[in-house]
């Protein structure tokens, strides 16, 4: 069984003024109050600038994308993640903007390497916009990230 995540996680505040702005963004609360912005094929498009590279080394955030993530930061942290797994082997990407700045990441664990200490880089993503993990669940269940297994399903 797989997993997909394409998304932008933050405050419910940024992600809520990020979303008026774009149509094809929708916003879905999560534990904590932080909330999920699926990174749909229409927003990609939606909000592109052109340009084919690759950001910051993630595979699905669009180009120039990551200025206007540094701009929505001002109004309350605000973060990319991407996670790819089938069967139990996969990767992990994940980058936090506040106050405008790059304060966290890009951070990557790619297939058959382990997690820090610290947990997987949506984890520590995580636990900088102060998620606490649980006695039996890290900061990724604890807001539940595990509700859903593809991007789309996000949607309502």
């Amino acid at each position: 069984m797989g997993y997909t995540l394409d998304a932008l996680i933050g405050s419910v505040g940024a992600l809520h003024a990020a979303a008026s702005q774009w149509p094809a963004a929708v916003p879905v609360p999560l534990a904590h109050d932080l909330a999920l912005l699926p990174m749909t094929d229409e927003l990609f498009d939606a909000v592109t600038d052109g340009t084919t590279e690759r950001v910051l080394g993630f595979w699905k955030l669009p180009g120039g994308f990551d200025r206007e993530l540094s701009s929505w930061s001002s109004v309350g942290p605000v973060g990319y993640v991407e996670a790819d797994f089938f069967g139990g082997v996969g990767s992990q990407r994940a980058a936090l903007w506040v106050a405008g700045e790059l304060v966290f990441g890009p951070l990557f664990v790619g297939e058959g390497e382990p997690f820090a200490p610290q947990g997987s880089p949506i984890s520590q993503l995580l636990a900088r916009l102060g998620v606490e993990r649980h006695r039996y669940c890290d900061e990724f269940e604890a807001v539940g990230l595990g509700r859903h297994r593809e991007t789309a399903d996000w949607l309502p």
